[in-house]
């Protein structure tokens, strides 16, 4: 059932204050939020099947019986996540649009694409961190490739003719094939997809040589033994699974270093008092048993923490990579 506040009879305009009952204090005009019978709009900014889309899938269910509404997963894909993010930027901040959101489409795209009309930096309000994952590179069986090493020396060797794909321009799986690049000197040529559904069939399918992949969507191709595993992208292996080495274990790759992370996000006016409680309802979604060991079967670790430490964290990371992204567009890589 949803939580309800009702207004005493001084009470239009002011702030209803429970802080007695352990709840935060709310403005009047908030006093019943998320009322049942209201559906919230969880946008993820990719097709279904990708690692965002799971990530959502996850949270949704516990979320709408925290707020005791309807959740659905709103999967409006393309632009490397940043059509949904658009989408999100552009909502009444009423909070019933919210995004779940990843680098990609928050703080990286825009530094390789200028029409990215928002800064997901100022234009999103921050409300959790929910996980972080590796990603992997792989290749299929037919290239007859079974390392990292072997896939650097063939690069060399067919300088300009082997592909990588990602889910799209501007996406961390793009960034970490371009961070291959750099490190190896190799020119292993991009090509970018709406999905991971599609760039990993096209792998399958042998019309594509390589791909960087978040290791979720990966894993059960790998375990299936159609898809060759060469490297994870952390600094260490995942726990997930130990038998991948990380990619900076080769000489060539020494310090590579690069992730996804999810979190939750909703329009940047999104009233502080809506954050909160967002913010605390995630957090204990995060510590239910159910939902961490979905999020840890698929690599992913459960974080949680403040709006504020989530900010922090972005900036961090958008500083880490913007390097590499900025190599990668001087040398035209970028497309």
């Amino acid at each position: 059932m949803p939580e309800t506040f009702t207004l005493n009879r001084r009470g239009v305009g002011r702030t209803l204050c429970l802080a007695a009952a352990g709840l935060l204090c709310l403005p009047a005009a908030w006093a019943q939020a998320w009322p049942a019978g209201k559906p919230i709009s969880l946008v993820v900014g990719y097709p279904a099947g990708g690692s965002v889309d799971l990530v959502a899938r996850i949270i949704a269910e516990p979320l709408a019986k925290r707020l005791g509404t309807p959740v659905v997963v709103d999967n409006v894909g393309g632009a490397g996540g940043t059509i949904g993010a658009q989408k999100v930027v552009n909502a009444a901040a009423d909070g019933y649009t919210l995004l779940l959101g990843s680098g990609s489409e928050v703080s990286i795209a825009r530094l390789f694409n200028a029409a990215v009309r928002y800064n997901g930096e100022t234009d999103l309000a921050p409300v959790g961190l929910i996980g972080v994952t590796p990603m992997v590179f792989v290749t299929s069986p037919r290239t007859g490739v079974k390392t990292i090493e072997e896939a650097l020396a063939k690069s060399r060797r067919e300088r300009n003719q082997l592909n990588f794909a990602s889910s799209g321009i501007g996406t961390p799986l793009h960034v970490s094939g371009e961070l291959i690049n750099l490190l190896a000197g190799t020119t292993f040529r991009h090509v970018p997809y709406r999905g991971a559904a599609q760039q990993l069939q096209d792998l399958l399918g042998g019309n594509i040589e390589f791909s960087v992949s978040v290791l979720s969507s990966a894993l059960p191709h790998i375990e299936s033994g159609k898809m060759v595993p060469l490297g994870v992208t952390t600094a260490t292996r995942s726990r997930a699974a130990p038998q991948i080495p990380a990619l900076g274990e080769n000489p060539r790759l020494k310090g590579y270093d690069m992730n996804v992370w999810f979190g939750l996000f909703g329009p940047a006016k999104l009233p502080a008092p809506l954050v909160a409680r967002l913010n605390r309802e995630l957090n204990d979604i995060l510590r239910e048993e159910a939902v961490w060991q979905k999020l840890q079967k698929a690599g992913i670790s459960n974080e949680g923490g403040t709006p504020q430490a989530l900010t922090a964290f972005i900036r961090a990371e958008t500083q880490r990579v913007r390097s590499v992204v900025n190599k990668a567009v001087a040398t035209g890589a970028a497309s």
